[in-house]
Order: C-alpha cells, then structure tokens, then sequence
C-alpha cells in the first residue's frame, strides 16, 4: 500500500481531488478531501506520478518508506514559447475539437474498473453513504452509447437510523452517470450543434493539465428555452485538440426549470427548492489516447413540508474515480447485471461493515469528516 497527503507546496493547503497513477499502467486513484490517498499495488513500483489542474506534475521516487508521504505539488504559471490566438468565434475551436474525438479518444471497446461513492447531508452532518466498486463497459467512442454498461461489483450502505434524518428524495446521478455525463461520447447531453447554439462563447486564459497546455473556452446561456442551460468551462488539449476536462454549472435563476432537470421523484407534501447542480468530468491523456478519469456530481436543495415554517438544507455528493482499465478482450456487460438509470443505488447493496471489505481494490479514501461520520452510523445502528 501507497499512501500519502498531497499539499500546495507554495501554501500548505491540501489538494483534493489531485490524480495518482503509476507511470506505465492504468492504475490510478485521486485524493479526498483532505488531500489524502491510498494506492495499492501488486509490487512497489519505481515511482508514482500525482498531477493536478494548475500544478506541476511531480514523479515521487518511491523506496521502502512508501506509506504516509508528504507531496507538495507546485503551482505553475504558463510561459508560452509562442503566441496562438483564435481570432474567430471560440465556438469553432470547440468544432474542430468535436470533430477530432474519433482520432482522439478510443477506437476499440475498453472495460473500466471503478470506485463509486455517493453521500447525502442533512444541514452540516452526514445522514447516507453508499459505495461501491463497480465494472464500466464503454464501446469506441465513434459508436453510440447505446451498449455501455454498468455492473456493480460489491458494495455497502449505511443510513441514519433516525427518522427525522430520512427524506427518499432522488435527484440524477449514480453509478451511471459516467454514461450519461461522458459529453465527449454521449453528445446528445451537449456537444451537438443544435444544443450548442444556445450558448455564448469566450475565450479564457490558458490552463495546465498533467504538464499540458489547455485552451479554456467558457459557455453560457444565450437564450430562453424551456429547459434550464449550463454554465460552464471546456479544457481542450492545445497540441492534440483533446477535450482534457468539462466543468458544468445548472443556471439556477428559473427554479421550476432547475427542479424539472435534477429531480426524479419525491414524496407528496415535500416542496423542493434548487440551490446547486455542478458536475465535472476528467480525462487524462497517456501514451497518445484520451480517457475518462473521474466523474464528481454535487447536488444543494432545501426541502420544507407543509405546515412547517422552517425549511431544511440538504446536500447529495457522487463521484466515480476509474482505478483500472482492462483493453485486451474486455467483454460487454450484459443487461440483466447491468445497473440502470432507474434503478437506485441503495436498494443495490447491502449494510454491513467490515474493515477487510474493500480487499485489495483501489478506492477514494473516506475523509476525516466522512470516516467520523460513518463510525457514528455504525453506532447507531448496532
């Protein structure tokens, strides 16, 4: 076992969500929110590569001491050796990027392993945690996203025993989102010209990824429709046209259409009030090919009933970190084990804790906060 903390090296802040793999292999995993991380691995390798958005990628040698490192990534700025300006609507630099996805992004099926985390607050306290780890079937991604598939592995559940704590509200999201929020396959949900053109475009200063220079293009609405828009930023790879990162923001300024977009169902007699839908999605670029890396949904809404004067804050947070990828004959994941959109995480696992549970799979560490808040539950509970 690999593990470590991972801090601003200028600060001393931690860094969450920062990307460690092992250079060579598709094994990987991100830090928490405390900037913690564990990998495990078959052999200590030589050395492990942590990168972030805005820092320097840094290679860490790794020895007998390969547990509890300290990691301080450096914040980069960016010296451009030459002057690359889009003098025409950024809109056809996000063209050129839509049109090289086939060149840039997987030509064959690919089976991905992944941790999946769901958590739900009640006000500042956690009431639910979920996770899992699950299997991801993707085709190539110049095929449509009919036969990709998720199939969960094992998992477990724990929710608060307290009544007053329980509100069965479901919102999107789940172990599926990383089929239905890959807007590079999944176009429909984006990156289409007739969604497109209700956005405005600009150009924003260059970012760094893993080493890599970006272009930023901002997207916000430029029309009135039925349905709420997005506001929201697309990271396109300068040399390969790759889009590298999708940060996405709900516009919350019309409530009912906001409501209409996040919520699936809810009991009779609950009033829900939307205060926050954003998501983004990670890519991470190695040896010439661009894949899915990591998928964080976060949900804010204030639920009241009726005949009560105050209303309660809520929060629901997924993410899906891929840990592994299997190119060599990966077969597809039939639909009787598959998980579907319908279908709720909750009902698929089971509650139980056992310290060895997670065996030798890779997972996103549970923060402090987190990991007190489940030592409370199983409390409860026994």
């Amino acid at each position: 076992m690999i593990s470590g903390i991972v801090k601003n090296a200028e600060t001393g802040n931690r860094v969450t969500q920062a990307s460690v793999s092992v250079p060579k292999t598709s094994v990987s995993v991100v830090t928490n929110d405390d900037g913690f991380f564990t990998l495990k691995v078959d052999k200590v390798p030589d050395a492990i590569d942590v990168s972030h958005l805005g820092y320097k990628t840094k290679k860490v040698k790794l020895g007998a001491n390969h547990e509890n490192l300290a990691i301080a990534l450096q914040p980069i700025s960016i010296d451009l050796t030459e002057l690359v300006v889009w003098t025409e609507n950024p809109r056809d630099l996000v063209n050129i990027a839509i049109s090289k996805i086939p060149d840039n992004y997987s030509k064959v099926p690919q089976l991905y392993n992944c941790f999946y985390r769901e958590t739900a607050m009640k006000r500042n306290h956690f009431v639910y945690v979920a996770e899992g780890v699950v299997d991801m079937y993707k085709t190539a991604y110049n095929k449509t996203n009919v036969r990709d598939r998720v199939a969960i592995i094992k998992g477990r559940r724990l929710l608060s025993p307290k009544q007053s704590d329980t509100l069965t509200v479901k919102v999107m999201g789940g172990p599926v989102q990383p089929i239905q929020l890959d807007v590079v396959k999944n176009l429909d949900f984006l990156l289409n010209p007739e969604d497109l053109a209700n956005y405005a475009f600009s150009l924003l200063p260059m970012a760094t990824i893993d080493d890599r220079l970006q272009y930023v293009v901002q997207i916000a609405p430029a029309t009135v429709l039925p349905y709420a828009l997005f506001y929201g930023k697309l990271y396109i790879d300068r040399e390969t046209l790759a889009f590298t990162r999708v940060e996405l923001e709900l516009d919350m300024e019309d409530k009912a259409k906001a409501t209409r977009f996040m919520l699936v169902r809810k009991p009779n007699g609950v009033r829900f009030k939307p205060k926050e839908m954003s998501c983004y999605i990670d890519y991470k670029y190695e040896d010439g090919l661009t894949t899915i890396s990591y998928i964080r949904n976060t949900f804010r809404f204030n639920c009241d009933w009726k005949r009560k004067f105050f209303s309660t804050s809520f929060t629901a947070f997924c993410e899906m970190v891929v840990t592994d990828r299997d190119e060599d004959n990966p077969k597809p994941i039939s639909g009787r084990i598959s998980f579907d959109s319908k279908d709720a995480f909750y009902d698929k696992v089971d509650y139980f804790r056992d310290p060895e549970f997670w065996e030798d799979y890779n997972i996103i560490e549970p923060s402090e906060s987190l990991d007190k808040a489940i030592n409370k539950l199983v409390k409860k509970h026994q």
